[in-house]
This record gives structure tokens, sequence and C-alpha cells, in this order.
């Protein structure tokens, strides 16, 4: 019954391809320099028409050569990179006529793609390291439950390359296959049901829920009040609004309700149509707000969790300035920034805090992380912050502790 939905493994035959394409590349670069300064030495002594007329056999060997290695190396990058990125892609289609700054935008690609083979190669390495030791085999499966305007689909994973992650380390990975859009309490009873689900069906006992998001509002309710606190062994909740978000609040107020009606029906109308029974867009934004989520946070934390044996844990993120997170993170950032202070792109950082132990992720480097990067949303690999690993270790805490 384990859930088979992680992204397809990133393999050495790709790496290696990617590897060689950049290979490709950089002898392209560093030929051309050597061709073209031994060019312009020719040119200064035997001047312009000399020159052409005694080596132009070898000059389009040359053209030849280089113009095929060129292209057999971009191709092979653009092909296999997973970390290039569209905007990358067209960045180097654009200038790829524009002298010298062609040159620039090709080390670019170069510097981008040589990091991802080197970085994906170290976390082979490490997993390979560290495979016997299984750090991710919990004595209760993980249960992943996704936030709002989400689904768990088969083919296009909420948590990015984590899952895989944690099953190569030795996790057993379920999702919430709950819908993507309902009030807290209507998510919480199918989550309810879900665990009960897993646990009949498996005999595992109870599960470590890891909810991201709304899903740690609908976590919390579930269990304090539809009585499967003895199915859960642990949760950790990550950018979860505990208090809400003011910039929510704020939206709902301001915007007409003939408009809201209008991205209400648009919005359940596509969302039926990927597995949805009762989406209500409204609601499950209702119960994001600054108001609502305090009422609900209030009533739900008055369940004693770390007597009914369940341990928590909150975790979240700065996104640091609006260029580090994608559409529409960049552009609600500093909306949020100025109602809230400090957030993720979409939640402020007093509302991450809940549970026994708590965790804010500042990185060091320039780039900040956002709502969607905690859950490998873009599959990025960002500098100073490895996600897939930051899961491993959440896991291999709760293994730690017995769970």
């Amino acid at each position: 019954m384990n859930d088979a939905r992680a992204d397809k493994p990133i393999t050495k035959i790709r790496l290696n391809t990617l590897l060689f394409g950049d290979i490709l590349l950089i002898f392209f670069l560093l030929s051309t320099t050597c061709l073209g300064i031994w060019f312009i030495r020719e040119l200064a002594t035997n001047g312009f028409k000399d020159t052409f007329k005694n080596l132009w056999p070898l000059l389009l060997t040359f053209f030849l050569v280089e113009l095929i290695i060129f292209w057999a190396g971009i191709i092979i990058v653009y092909v296999t990179s997973a970390q290039l990125g569209v905007k990358t892609r067209v960045i180097g289609i654009i200038c790829g006529m524009i002298p010298i700054v062609h040159i620039i935008v090709l080390i670019m690609i170069i510097r981008i793609t040589f990091r991802e083979v080197t970085f994906e190669k170290g976390k082979m390495k490490l997993d390979a390291s560290r495979a016997s030791e299984q750090i991710c085999k919990t004595k209760y499966p993980i249960l992943m439950v996704h936030g709002v305007f989400f689904r768990d689909l088969k083919y296009l994973n909420y948590w990015g390359r984590v899952p895989a992650e944690l099953e190569k380390n030795g996790a057993t990975i379920y999702y919430g296959n709950h819908q993507s859009a309902l009030s807290v309490d209507n998510s919480a009873k199918e989550l309810a049901a879900r665990i009960k689900e897993i646990v009949e069906e498996t005999g595992c006992g109870k599960v470590n829920v890891i909810a991201h998001s709304k899903g740690g509002l609908d976590t919390k309710w579930a269990i304090a009040t539809l009585g499967i606190a003895p199915y859960v062994a642990s949760v950790t909740t990550v950018n979860t609004p505990h208090r809400g978000c003011e910039f929510a609040e704020y939206l709902l107020n301001k915007a007409p309700v003939s408009l809201r009606n209008k991205v209400a029906a648009a919005y359940e109308a596509a969302f039926r149509k990927l597995g949805d029974t009762t989406p209500s867009f409204v609601d499950a934004v209702t119960d994001l707000t600054a108001q609502r989520a305090r009422e609900i946070s209030e009533y739900a934390d008055q369940f004693d969790y770390k007597a009914a044996g369940i341990y928590t844990q909150s975790i979240g993120s700065w996104m640091k300035k609006a260029t580090s997170g994608p559409f529409p993170l960049n552009m609600s950032y500093p909306l949020v920034k100025h109602f809230d202070g400090k957030n993720d792109g979409l939640v402020a950082e007093p509302s991450f805090r809940w549970g026994e132990d708590y965790t804010f992720i500042e990185n060091k480097k320039k780039r900040g992380i956002s709502h969607a990067d905690m859950i490998d949303l873009m599959r990025e690999n960002i500098n100073g912050f490895d996600v897939r690993e930051f899961f491993v270790q959440i896991v291999a805490g709760l293994k730690n502790r017995g769970l």
C-alpha cells in the first residue's frame, strides 16, 4: 500500500551525459579562444587577403568542427539538465547570436550544469555511504499532507524530490489524498479517514505526519476533534500559518464578492476535473485568515498532544527578498512583509511556531527560502539549503526518538 509517487530518481547515466555535454562546451570555449588568438596573429602577420587565400580550407574545417562540438554540447546540456530552468534556456537561445554576451551566457550555463553534476553526484555518494544505516526507517510510516490548492497527483509530486530521497534512506511514505480546497474541518475529516485506512490496512499502528501549510491546521484539527490521536506518533508542521495570514484576510475582505465568486467557480471547476468532489475555495481561504486560523489553533491547541504521546514540532523559513521565490510568491512577499514582517512569501514568521520544538530556516546565502521551496516545488538545488537532506534529517530525528 506504500504510495509510489516519488519523482523519477536521478540516474548516473543522465549525470554522466550532462557532464559530457559540459566538457564539450568547455572544450568549445577553450579551443575557439585559442583559434581566435591564432587567427588574429595570422591577420596581423599576413593581412586579411593572404590569410583567407592560404588558410580558407583549414579555417572552414575548424569552423565546422567547432560548430559540431558546440551544438552537440548545448543540445546534450539542454536535454539532460534538470537545473537549467526555462528562463536560462530562453536566455541562451535569445543571446546565442549576440557577440560577447553569448560567451557570458554560455559560461553561466556551464556553471549551473556543472554545479548540478557535482551536487547530485555528491548526494548519490552520501546516500550510498549510509545505505546500510537506513536512517529514515522509522518505526511508524510517514504520512505527507499537502497544503491548500494542490492535490496528491501520481505524476507530479507535491513534495518534489523529497519522498524519493526519504525512501532511499529507508522511509515508508504515504500521502493524505485529501481534496485541494476545503474548510479545515472538512479536510480534517478526510485526513482522519485516511489515517485510519492506513493503520487498518497495514497494521502499522500509527503514522508520523509531516504537513505543509494549511495541512498542519487540518492535521491538528483532526487530532483534537476527531479521535485519531491514538493513531498518530508525531506531527511536523512545515510553514503552517498557525496564527493565520493577515494578508489573506486583507485580500478576502477587500475583494468584491462578484470577483471572489468568479475565482472560486473557476478554481472549483478546474479541480473537479483533477479529482476533487466538493471543493470550496472560499471556505479554504477563510480558514487561513488571521482571525479564523487563530480560532482554530486556540481550540485545537487545548488538546494535550504530549499527554497523548504525540511528539510535535514546527518549521518555518524566511524568503528574504522577492526575487527568491517564483510567481506569485515574488509578488506577495513584499505585501506580506508590509502586514506581517519576515515571511516565506505567504506566511509570516510569528505564525510558524508550534509544538515542542521549532526550527526557523534563514539561509546564510543571498537566496531566501520560500513557501514553495520547503516542499521542493520547483525542484531547484538552492545554494546554501538542501531541502532533501533537510527532510532526511527531520525523519532521522523521528527515528532517533523511537517513532
